[in-house]
């Protein structure tokens, strides 16, 4: 077994994960023992649960691609919940909300995470729910060494757990403490949760009843019962400045479930690429491709003015129309076809200039103009937006403690199957500790808009048009990259620019990792307090000053960022003959890659 952080690594399995170095051997351990990539992926996420819990929780969100052997076509799973049926435009606008808060209780959906891995374990899995979750019960009963990130993260708002979450004091402070960096730390309530989970669960007879034993007992068992028990009258601060209750219920959980649909593609060179419907921002990679098809990038050097001027610039257009027409596609009608059109692609194409726009330019589509002028408006509204915990994008690269992330992990067996997801959500920054299980709700009610007739409009049973994006690719017909990162806003920037360079650049896996990495703010941020900062180039400096100062005299609004601090990416390759690569990124030396 190998660990690393710069070198590709070659096997016949193994794992990439932009996160903790237990879970990657957590999810290597189920391989050898010949447990499956799903089986794997499941383990880590719920271990990263535990050793990560500013950047993900079991009550968070969780998409999912994946692609069992011998299947040329992957399949999405949607472990994203969707707003409560007390979540309506009125109720909060009564509030005195103008913006869902970043944090508390009103940001929360139904949670999906858990459900997601419950599926996927379920109909492609082979191991037994106890050998999934034994390691993650393991860790949070007897410990783990915290990152020192993770203590710093509770060091900054160990007042506000102690005045306003007092739930949360507990688990993250335990005997009143702040936890140091380094030295084991435990979660003996989120262990008991799980025990309890598992002992339920085992009642029933047969390695899928238990899972689906399992699924009844938290979204209608003693979990949901503890989460309804609670928001019937917790009323804790938001990121807005105010105590609020929520209306997460336990009806809201139990008629709820994760689900399959198909994914989204498009063709580009030898490739097509995989990623969810627009419930997520995924198909904004989609659209940037089908613009950036044709446009010449193909032949500028990868860390040119002309690639990054000319990548920027597609991100704009494309992110536009995320923000414009994107949403959940059970409850609005998403013109899709038409946004990954070769046509409508010529047509943004045709947009790129020589200077930098500065302009919020949606694409004018037949009977969606209204919508297109919505989001124009949307970006020059002044909000009233507190400053409290939990405000702010949780973006990678200048991350405060205050602010929460996400993981990803990618995984392929020595069968072929291959996983990419990005659990994400339930930060212990985001919301109090559901008492007694260990574990905080999630805030990705945050995406919604509180204006009505969009397709990110607040309504009960409709999924928040989330960040979590990630990428499965086939090469000539064959499924053969796992890709993502974490990051919010940037997860698809950063994936079109490594994408782009594997692909015209010839770079193997870990060479597109680390070279110089960049993204821009351009476009309305999916979080709270929802910014906008146009044409904003955020850029790492081993670019070079020649292409720094060329973009500058385009007329982009440079953010050089620190040296080694943009991107989490973390891929994992299968070539034809089953040999495997795979890397991940150097960046906070938080990401490995390991292969047998």
């Amino acid at each position: 077994m190998t660990f690393t952080t710069r070198p590709v690594i070659t096997g016949t399995f193994g794992v990439a994960t932009s996160t903790h170095w237990i879970a990657s051997a957590v999810g290597m351990s189920v391989l050898e023992k010949g447990g499956n990539a799903f089986d794997a992926a499941a383990a880590m996420g719920f271990v990263l649960n535990v050793v990560e819990p500013h950047l993900n929780g079991p009550l968070g969100d969780l998409p999912v691609i994946f692609c069992p052997a011998g299947q040329d076509t992957p399949t999405v799973i949607c472990g994203q919940g969707v707003a409560p049926a007390g979540a309506t435009i009125e109720h909060y606008r009564d509030q005195g909300l103008e913006l869902i808060p970043g944090s508390g209780l009103l940001a929360t959906v139904v949670p999906g995470a858990f459900d997601g891995w419950m599926l996927l374990l379920r109909d492609h899995g082979s191991m037994s729910l106890r050998e999934v979750l034994e390691p993650a019960i393991h860790y949070a009963e007897h410990g783990h060494p915290l990152l020192p990130r993770v203590a710093d993260t509770i060091a900054g708002l160990a007042e506000f757990f102690t005045d306003e979450w007092p739930t949360s004091a507990p688990v993250w402070m335990p005997g009143g403490d702040v936890p140091a960096g380094g030295r084991l730390f435990r979660n003996p309530d989120l262990a008991f949760t799980w025990t309890r989970l598992l002992r339920e669960a085992e009642s029933a007879q047969g390695r899928e009843a238990q899972i689906e034993k399992a699924r009844q007992t938290f979204y209608q068992g003693f979990i949901a019962e503890s989460i309804d028990t609670w928001m019937a009258d917790a009323e804790v601060m938001d990121a807005a400045g105010a105590r609020r209750k929520g209306v997460l219920s336990g009806d809201d959980m139990a008629n709820w479930q994760a689900s399959y649909e198909p994914a989204l593609s498009t063709d580009y060179d030898d490739w097509t690429l995989w990623k969810t419907g627009p419930w997520g921002q995924g198909p904004v990679l989609l659209q940037a491709l089908n613009i950036l098809n044709g446009s010449g990038v193909a032949q500028m050097p990868a860390s040119s003015a002309d690639f990054v001027h000319t990548v920027t610039e597609a991100m704009k257009l494309a992110y536009a129309d995320r923000e414009t027409y994107y949403g959940d596609p059970n409850d609005s009608d998403i013109p899709m076809g038409q946004l990954l059109s070769a046509a409508y692609a010529a047509e943004r194409r045709a947009l790129i200039g020589l200077e930098a726009s500065t302009q919020q330019r949606p694409g004018d589509l037949d009977g969606y103009q209204h919508l297109a002028q919505a989001a124009i408006d949307r970006t020059t509204r002044e909000y009233q937006a507190g400053d409290g915990a939990g405000a702010g994008e949780p973006t990678m690269a200048h991350l405060t403690e205050k602010r929460g992330d996400t993981v990803h992990l990618d995984v392929i067996d020595r069968w072929g199957n291959m996983v990419t997801a990005t659990p994400s959500g339930g930060w212990l920054q985001s919301s109090p500790v559901v008492p007694g299980l260990g574990m905080p709700l999630n805030s990705r009610a945050q995406m919604f808009w509180l204006d009505e007739g969009l397709p990110t409009s607040l309504a009960p049973g409709r999924r928040p048009r989330t960040t979590l994006s990630p990428s499965l690719a086939s090469f000539e017909g064959r499924p053969a990259l796992a890709f993502g990162t974490p990051g919010g806003d940037q997860q698809d920037q950063w994936q079109l620019i490594y994408f782009l360079r594997l692909v015209h650049h010839k770079m193997n896996l870990q060479q597109g990792i680390d070279a110089p990495l960049f993204h821009t703010a351009h476009f309305q941020s999916s979080f709270y307090p929802r910014g906008v900062v146009p044409a904003h180039l955020m850029i790492e400096p081993n670019v070079g000053e020649v292409t720094i100062d060329e973009l500058r005299r385009r007329g982009h609004q440079l953010e050089i960022a620190e040296p080694w601090t943009v991107g989490r990416l973390t891929a994992a390759q299968r070539d034809a003959d089953g040999l495997l690569h795979a890397a991940a990124t150097p960046r906070l030396m938080q990401a490995y890659a390991v292969g047998r």
